[in-house]
């Protein structure tokens, strides 16, 4: 009998050490301001961007949705709402991109995806998920300025 409680004493002692300990690098105020929990994550919404509807549109409707839609996405990007946004390579589901917003809730995504005009015409349509991603994302978005040789 004390064989197994020596055991179970030395599992659990050893499970302490194995415990999660502070990160050295953590930085607080960094944390802090970026919404970020104890694993440095927090929530945002993925937006998925496909074939809407009404699609099927002339050449010159085409262009001046894409405007609007490029124009939305600068504007959102600009307040900090859009972390992410890019399209996809064809594919047989007609997913067209994605829009990683920097809200928690789908129905504060549904709202703001509203606004982009592809969107409210049908052009595109959209599905939504919460997502569960480092709460450092926001942060490559002043980088990309630096890198990017040619403005929309």
């Amino acid at each position: 009998m004390h064989k197994i409680l020596f055991m179970v004493m030395l599992c659990c002692g050893s499970l302490s050490l194995c415990a999660q300990a502070d990160n050295p690098h953590y930085n607080k105020a960094l944390a802090d301001s970026l919404g970020a929990d104890e694993r440095g994550m927090k929530m945002y919404v993925l937006v998925i961007i496909k074939t809407g509807p009404k699609s099927d549109v002339s050449a010159a409707v085409r262009d001046s949705l894409m405007k609007g839609h490029m124009g939305f996405i600068g504007s959102m990007s600009d307040k900090g709402l859009l972390v992410m946004a890019g399209p996809l390579q064809k594919n047989e589901k007609e997913y067209r991109g994605i829009y990683i917003f920097n809200v928690k809730t789908v129905e504060e995504a549904k709202a703001m995806a509203g606004k982009d005009p592809s969107i409210q015409s049908g052009y595109f349509d959209v599905e939504m998920f919460g997502l569960y991603g480092s709460a450092a994302l926001p942060m490559h978005v002043p980088y990309h300025s630096t890198i990017q040789k040619m403005k929309n």
